[in-house]
């Protein structure tokens, strides 16, 4: 057992992560692995938006506009390094979950996945991702809900 699923057992909020040793780094892996909708993938990516880490949660399907996150989280706006995600989050890029984060990192939330009965996104690990319903998804990430792509 993860971190992740550590805290989630903590937090009983009834989510259950599946492992797929093929791997589940990229949206598209993910997919494939889980055999559902690429749009339906959660792409966890960390950014630095007005200088602090913020956590953008983008379908799979579609590509971030940073001008947009930027107008919800504050300019400028850049991809996190690698340190910068880790020490936000507590997780490695490729398997950053939406929530249960190892500090108080703002959540926005591509509107496009609500449109969708289930997503999947990653559970701390690039092997491993658990289904939710976006709605739910949202309550748990207390995600900004906006246009980002």
């Amino acid at each position: 057992m993860n971190r992740f699923e550590a805290w989630l057992r903590g937090a009983e909020f009834d989510v259950h992560v599946k492992e797929f040793p093929a791997g589940t780094r990229t949206a598209v892996d993910a997919a494939s692995a889980v055999g559902c909708e690429l749009g339906q993938i959660v792409k966890s990516l960390v950014f630095v938006a007005a200088g602090r880490p913020v956590v953008a949660l983008v379908s799979g399907s579609n590509r971030l506009d940073e001008r947009k996150l930027a107008a919800v989280a504050g300019e400028p706006v850049a991809k996190a390094e690698a340190a910068i995600a880790r020490t936000a989050t507590g997780y490695s890029i490729g398997g950053v979950p939406p929530f249960g984060h190892a500090t108080e990192v703002p959540v926005f939330m591509d509107r496009d996945l609500l449109g969708y009965p289930v997503v999947w996104a990653a559970a701390g690990r690039p092997d491993s991702v658990f289904e939710i319903d976006p709605a739910r998804l949202r309550e748990l990430s207390r995600a900004e809900v906006a246009d980002l792509k």
